[in-house]
């Protein structure tokens, strides 16, 4: 019996190889989804390109008052249109904005996010470069729920990136983002086969 697609909904801020990952995911049958819509805060983003190549409903998300966050009744209103698309969960791909209470209510345990870090290490912005001047032997990436803190979420699942002696911080996220692009559809098949069964 053939499971039912999960309807997806994503967040992001920049250029989209998360998302990329993932619909090479549902291309290939490893997830049993269906993007149905793609909200940036960044009208200039490479994933809303990548959406409306791939005729998924791309939407810009306005917010003129605060850069890391989203006011009250603008996140009330990205909830009203993820959940008017049927959203069943929603992924953080990428984006860069605290999510408060008008998301989390709408999506409890239904939202995760990919950090390019093995949280709790390294929370917050370029996270690569923190584990580079920390002098850490490895780092990874971490998919875990959403909460109301900064990446501070229960864990899901974690990939460990070794840290190289001639790293540079560029070479370092760029094997991170490798391990993004493996773990994210792995963790994103898992919870759309539990949610379809």
């Amino acid at each position: 019996m053939r499971l039912a697609m999960v309807k997806l909904g994503i967040l992001g801020s920049g250029k989209g190889s998360n998302f990329a990952s993932l619909l090479a995911g549902i291309s290939s049958g490893q997830i049993q989804a269906t993007v149905e819509i793609v909200m940036s805060d960044n009208p200039h983003a490479g994933i809303l390109d990548l959406a409306r190549r791939a005729d998924i409903r791309a939407e810009v998300i306005h917010e003129p008052r605060f850069k890391t966050r989203l006011s009250e009744d603008v996140e009330s209103l990205v909830a009203k249109t993820l959940k008017s698309a049927h959203v069943e969960l929603l992924v953080l791909a990428g984006y860069m904005r605290m999510v408060k209470k008008p998301l989390l209510e709408a999506f409890p345990r239904r939202m995760i996010n990919i950090h390019p870090s093995l949280l709790p290490q390294f929370p917050g912005l370029e996270a690569w470069k923190q584990a580079l001047e920390s002098g850490a032997s490895e780092t990874g990436c971490t998919v875990h729920y959403v909460d109301d803190g900064m990446d501070t979420g229960e864990l899901i699942a974690q990939e460990r990136v070794p840290i190289l002696p001639d790293d540079t911080a560029a070479s370092l996220h760029a094997r991170i983002q490798e391990a993004e692009h493996r773990l994210l559809p792995r963790v994103v098949a898992d919870i759309c086969q539990a949610l379809a069964s």
